[in-house]
């Protein structure tokens, strides 16, 4: 899906055997997160988004940040080296908002306010935060991909994230 694949590389497993999905989905769900939807803009002027926990940041010099998506995700067709997208934080009252770029959809923007940031990715209206980003890397991570981006704007607003855990959606208090 991606211009210039890297050569896919399996490297070699431990002769244990590996943990069930069960016990390995409890054990990362027991992780409190918190909630983004990533956008972005495919070559022909497309947007694309998809809800993520799997963020966090990598490093503070050079500002980056490492998202995760399925790979096979339709959105994934927005994401090419060096191009740009963002990652809007979710804020506590946007759990719908979440749910709705979680689940399959021909236009998962449908009804949800944005502007294109000046990148042009879209910048989702009411978050907690958004980091504006240029995608430098990526890496095969089993079943999904491993984005990594350098951040070229960020900005958090006066309000709460939403977070996630044990497969339920919270607030700080």
């Amino acid at each position: 899906m991606f211009e210039n694949e890297p050569p896919h590389h399996q490297p070699d497993r431990p002769a244990a055997d590996p943990v069930t999905v069960d016990a390995f989905k409890r054990a990362v769900g027991s992780f409190a997160t918190g909630v983004t939807v990533v956008t972005a803009r495919d070559r022909h002027g497309a947007v694309h988004g998809f809800t993520a926990n799997s963020f966090t940041s990598v490093s503070l010099d050079p500002p980056l940040v490492l998202v995760c998506l399925a790979r096979r995700a339709p959105s994934l067709r927005g994401f090419s080296i060096g191009g740009p997208f963002a990652v809007n934080i979710l804020a506590a009252d946007q759990q719908e908002l979440s749910g709705q770029f979680a689940r399959p959809s021909a236009d998962k923007f449908a009804g949800v306010g944005y502007e294109p940031g000046p990148n042009g990715v879209p910048l989702l209206a009411g978050v907690h935060a958004h980091l504006e980003c240029r995608l430098e890397h990526w890496f095969h991570g089993g079943d999904h991909v491993i984005l990594v981006g350098y951040v070229t704007h960020a900005e958090v607003a006066d309000n709460l994230p939403l977070l996630f855990h044990r497969s339920r959606y919270g607030q700080l208090s």
